[in-house]
C-alpha cells in the first residue's frame, strides 16, 4: 500500500491525508519539530490532539516495524489542510485504522482534528476518505468505530459520514458505530 520514499496520499476537497511511514511516526516520537519538514506542512505547537497521542504513536510505529513497507496506509493518516486564501498548508488532524481488515472484513477507524481546527468540516471529510479508501479493497465490507456519547461532536459525524448507532462498545462508556458497504461502494 506504500511507497517508503513517497507515501501514499488520499485527496479531498480541503485536504491531503498523508499515510503515517516508519520515518514520520519516530520523527513525531524523537525529534517532533521535523514533522513540519516531512509533511511540507505547518504543525501546531499543540499538536499531537486527543486521542492520537504519544501512545498511539508507540502502536503504529510498532505495527509498522513489525509489518513493514506493506503495513502503511493500514494505521495512521496526517490530516494536511491545503493552501488556500486563508492560510498554508496546515496540520489540522490524524486519523486512521487500527489495521488491516479482520477475517469479516471489518475495519475500525480513529480520528482527531485540533481544536482550532474543530467545527469547521474537517472531522468528517477525513472520516468520508477513510471509509473511502476502505472500501476501495473488496475484502473491506464494513467500517466501525467507537466514541462516547458525551462526544457529541464525534456522534455527529459519524452520523454525517452515514455510520448508525450499533449498540456498546468494546470497553466500557463506549458505543459503536457501523457503516456497511453499500452495492454502490463496491
Amino acid at each position: 500500500m506504500t511507497d517508503p520514499i513517497h507515501p501514499p496520499e488520499l485527496a479531498s476537497l480541503r485536504l491531503t491525508l498523508v499515510a503515517a511511514t516508519l520515518e514520520h511516526v519516530r520523527t513525531e516520537l524523537e525529534a517532533p519539530g521535523r514533522l513540519a519538514s516531512l509533511l511540507g506542512a505547518e504543525v501546531s505547537r499543540d499538536w499531537p490532539t486527543g486521542e492520537y497521542d504519544r501512545e498511539a504513536m508507540e502502536f503504529f510505529r510498532e505495527r509498522l516495524e513489525e509489518g513493514g513497507e506493506a503495513a502503511a496506509g493500514w494505521y495512521g493518516w496526517y490530516a494536511v489542510r491545503n493552501a488556500d486564501a486563508e492560510g498554508p498548508r496546515a496540520l489540522v488532524g490524524a486519523g486512521g485504522y487500527f489495521g488491516p481488515p479482520d477475517g469479516d472484513g471489518r475495519v475500525e477507524i480513529g480520528y482527531s482534528v485540533l481544536p482550532g481546527w474543530q467545527r469547521r468540516g474537517y472531522a468528517s471529510e477525513l472520516v468520508q476518505a477513510l471509509v473511502a479508501q476502505a472500501f476501495g479493497f473488496a475484502r473491506v465490507r464494513q467500517v466501525i468505530a467507537h466514541t462516547t456519547a458525551e462526544n457529541t461532536g464525534s456522534v455527529g459525524v459519524l452520523a454525517r459520514c452515514g455510520f448508525v448507532h450499533a449498540g456498546p462498545g468494546a470497553q466500557p462508556g463506549m458505543i459503536r458505530f457501523e457503516r456497511t458497504r453499500t452495492p454502490a461502494e463496491s
